[in-house]
């Protein structure tokens, strides 16, 4: 069996990065910037207030409460048209600009109104008082993000804020997902003998989307050489994948048309890894007809042991594809197991499924779901993470563990 840590190496190894584009703002949510971004524009544009109130002469109010005459209101969108001079002060709402002649302004609160054209002041300011200058946040010229930087909803907004309509990102890799089987079932009729319900391509779908890769949904290939030679040919070609993921027909001894059509088609490499679940696994590349080689992954046909498998192998290789880099991981955290874990000594790292919830402690706790079967998906689906449990006898109840996160919103839930 080969070591987890040298497939992944491998893998990674032979997924390279994707060519960077440009694309307009609004298409580059969570993609992965490929260059840096200059401000052409600085932020704020113009000196203007950070709160509602009175634009004043410090000097004017250095000796409270003193009343000044209003000679005039400004609110944000306006351009100003009144110079403040001595013993007068302008209302002024937030995000308006600063009038000339003023120098500070006195929040609302600290003041009383008086009559129609007066206002007493109550509290004194220095100069630049509530004032946000121009510049104060991203100035001309200055670099505001950096290669490797994810575009985030608040990214957007910088963005936004600097009018940097199109950025340079790593494009977003096409990923074609697959089933193969005779006995799969997915149009809702009743089953007969020996079929299934399809739920791998269902699943594999979605987590590919969660990762941040577009899913193409190949369908499923029934039982027959010829015809999954075409898909796969079909998927790189005029299809567009930039990676194909397949699950079922891995394992050692199996003849499966995948594994046929594979070996003769693609170059592959076949593997036991040193895990339960998901022992076998294939990866490899299809040349596409430019001749790029579009990695393959070839998770198992057991429901768990598929996502297990693509969690650990397909989503951090996707995502190097993307330009994630180390962020094409999932967190790890050394957490406390709950509960005391039986097994045996095998030769594997397994991977339990486990619930990852914070502990009164201010650490994360993790309890073990009992059902651990390759094949028992829906107890899976209720799991927010994974525990690696070393090769041996097992763990003591609050033993440390290294916990691998699961989900969109991956992380513990609170204190239970």
């Amino acid at each position: 069996m080969t070591p987890l840590d040298d497939v992944r190496r491998m893998v990674l190894a032979r997924c390279t990065v994707g060519t960077p584009i440009r694309v307009a703002r609004a298409d580059a949510a969570n993609l992965i910037l490929a260059e840096n971004v200059v401000a052409g524009e600085q932020v704020p544009p113009f000196d203007n207030t950070a709160v509602d109130g009175y634009a004043v002469r410090a000097a004017d109010v250095a000796n409270v409460p003193v009343e000044l005459r209003v000679i005039g209101e400004l609110a944000a969108g306006a351009a100003p048209t009144i110079a403040v001079t001595a013993g007068t002060a302008v209302r002024i709402m937030t995000g308006a600009p600063i009038p000339e002649g003023c120098d500070a302004v006195v929040m609302v609160e600290d003041t009383e109104r008086i009559g129609n054209d007066g206002v007493r002041i109550r509290a004194a300011v220095s100069v630049g008082s509530a004032i946000r200058a121009a510049g104060s946040d991203v100035a001309v010229g200055s670099t505001v993000l950096t290669a490797g930087t994810r575009v985030t909803p608040m990214i957007e907004g910088v963005l936004a804020s600097i009018n940097a309509t199109h950025v340079v990102v790593y494009p977003r890799v096409r990923v074609g997902v697959l089933s193969t089987g005779d006995e799969l079932v997915d149009d809702g009729s009743p089953l007969s003998v020996g079929q299934i319900r399809e739920s791998n391509r269902t699943m594999l779908l979605r987590i590919v989307e969660e990762a941040g890769a577009h899913a193409i949904d190949l369908g499923i290939v029934r039982d027959n050489e010829n015809v999954l030679e075409e898909a796969l040919r079909e998927a790189v070609s005029r299809g567009g994948c930039d990676a194909l993921v397949t699950s079922g027909g891995v394992s050692m001894g199996d003849y499966d048309v995948v594994k046929a059509v594979l070996s003769r088609i693609a170059d592959m490499n076949w593997f036991q890894i040193a895990m339960k679940p998901a022992k076998p696994f294939a990866f490899g590349t299809l040349h596409n007809p430019a001749g790029v080689q579009v990695p393959i992954f070839g998770l198992p046909g057991n429901p768990v042991s598929s996502l297990v498998s693509f969690e650990l192998l397909a989503r951090p290789a996707l995502r190097t594809m993307m330009g994630f880099g180390t962020a094409a991981h999932r967190p790890e955290v050394l957490a406390i197991s709950d509960d005391a874990v039986v097994r045996h000594a095998d030769g594997k790292v397994h991977f339990d499924r486990v619930h990852a919830h914070w502990g009164s402690d201010g650490r994360v706790h993790v309890s073990r779901k009992q059902a651990q079967g390759s094949h028992q998906l829906a107890n899976t689906a209720r799991a927010n993470a994974l525990m690696a449990v070393p090769d041996g006898e097992g763990l003591a109840a609050g033993a440390d563990v290294v916990v691998t996160f699961l989900g969109a919103d991956a992380g513990p839930t609170g204190p239970q």
